[in-house]
């Protein structure tokens, strides 16, 4: 599966908020995230644009890869998400290093999802709230290889149409590692 996504820094998360509920957008409730990032042992995941991460929301974990960002108008990339036992996000961790994956950083957030379906499509908006970071909003669907223009067009149009302009190109990862002394895996 593809995911299909565009992110903007968030000046006013609370007019953001209310503009999606002008177009209907239904609230979940706000979690934290917490991702763990791993560089693979015989490559660099900053080179090669992919990306591992172990997420826990609570309890639960998935690990997530996601492949090489393809070109479009906005951030279209293989993405794959396979939960995990409750309990076991730390064990899993410990198992990737030793396997020779290297902890790159921790991203958490808290993140406020809004479920918005429009002419047959489904997107999830969120607003995120990323430690070091500030406020994020982030327009995402779903796609396949077939249906992967008419996604990336979707997702401009409604970031356009929430008011969002001038997409962020870097992960959460990347912008925290930014000034650090080393480069960062790309990833969100």
């Amino acid at each position: 599966m593809l995911e299909v996504e565009l992110k903007f820094a968030l000046p006013n998360p609370e007019a953001f908020r209310q503009r999606l509920a002008e177009l209907g957008a239904g609230a979940q409730e706000a979690v934290t995230q917490s991702d763990a990032y791993y560089n693979h042992p015989a490559r660099d995941f900053a080179q090669t644009d992919e990306a591992l991460r172990v997420r826990t929301v609570g309890g639960e974990a998935v690990v997530t890869y996601k492949g090489p960002k393809q070109g479009g108008l906005a951030k279209t990339r293989f993405e794959l998400e396979l939960p995990l036992a409750d309990g076991t996000a730390d064990g899993w961790g410990e198992v990737l290093v030793k396997l020779g994956f290297r902890p790159v950083a921790t991203v958490t957030k808290r993140r406020t999802p809004f479920l918005l379906e429009r002419e047959g499509r489904a997107f999830e908006l969120t607003i995120d709230e990323v430690e070091g970071l500030g406020s994020f909003a982030e327009v995402e669907t779903l796609a396949d290889d077939a249906t992967r223009d008419a996604a990336e067009a979707a997702v401009v149009a409604l970031a356009s149409e929430l008011g969002l302009t001038e997409p962020e190109p870097r992960s959460y990862l990347g912008m925290l590692l930014a000034d650090g002394p080393e480069p960062s895996a790309a990833a969100d």
